[in-house]
């Protein structure tokens, strides 16, 4: 996949999948502007273009005035992961969870669309989860918000087919991330988890940035508008 002379606005590059996309963005030498609350030490290695960027906070109007007024691809990273039972989940998680993962996407989106419009073949990339279309005890949270991002990305594709900018989702099962961290922290966590899994492992960040990066190339110019589960066989399989 070639990314020379390629602008990609990478949200939420700090660690986990966002790191793992940018170091295989950075690799297939895409002009890569990452963007976060704070920017890793990982991070800070690739020498990216960093954009400090809270996208729980109202986005100020010169968030993204360093990036390129041509943009070929946004990559919205930053999600939660809140297991709980459903009586234990107040409206304000809810509130928090909705958004982080879609709040934050649809300003970010809206800022930097215009730029997106320039590059004459642009692309968008969303997260979402398994547990959106497959029912999970303890995720109605999570379940809940990310089936928004699946809607905001079929409407979004919809609405910018005309402008050749597509947007599509990936759905990933458990990835093991600092944010899932807790779920993988025994040995015996780790096996069960994998054990779910008809492919009998767990998701890599690597998993995901591949997918990312082909979502964002050319030889998916023919895509949009689709959530694609990349899971180990768990959302379809038993």
């Amino acid at each position: 996949m070639e990314f020379a002379d390629k602008n990609i606005l990478l949200v939420g590059a700090s660690s986990g999948i966002g790191l793992a996309t940018a170091h295989l963005l950075h690799g297939l030498k895409a002009n890569l502007f990452t963007a976060s609350r704070h920017e890793s030490p990982e991070l800070a290695e690739l020498g990216t273009t960093f954009l400090p960027l809270d996208v729980t906070q109202p986005l100020a109007a010169t968030a993204f005035d360093s990036l390129p007024d041509t943009l070929h691809g946004v990559v919205y990273c930053p999600g939660s992961i809140r297991l709980r039972p459903f009586e234990r989940i107040a409206p304000a998680d809810f509130r928090q969870d909705f958004e982080l993962n879609v709040l934050g996407a649809v300003q970010v989106m809206q800022a930097v669309v215009k730029r997106l419009k320039k590059a004459n073949g642009a692309s968008i990339v969303l997260f979402s989860t398994v547990a959106a279309e497959t029912g999970m005890s303890f995720h109605t949270s999570v379940a809940t918000v990310k089936a928004a991002v699946e809607g905001l990305t079929r409407a979004l594709a919809a609405e910018y087919a005309g402008a050749n900018i597509r947007v599509n989702c990936i759905a990933p099962s458990l990835t093991d991330t600092p944010l899932a961290a807790t779920l993988l922290n025994t040995p015996e966590k780790a096996e069960a988890s994998a054990k779910r899994h008809p492919l009998q492992r767990v998701g890599q960040p690597q998993d995901m940035a591949y997918m990312t990066s082909f979502l964002l190339s050319d030889h998916s110019s023919f895509i949009t508008g689709q959530v694609l589960p990349v899971d180990g066989g768990m959302g379809r399989l038993k």
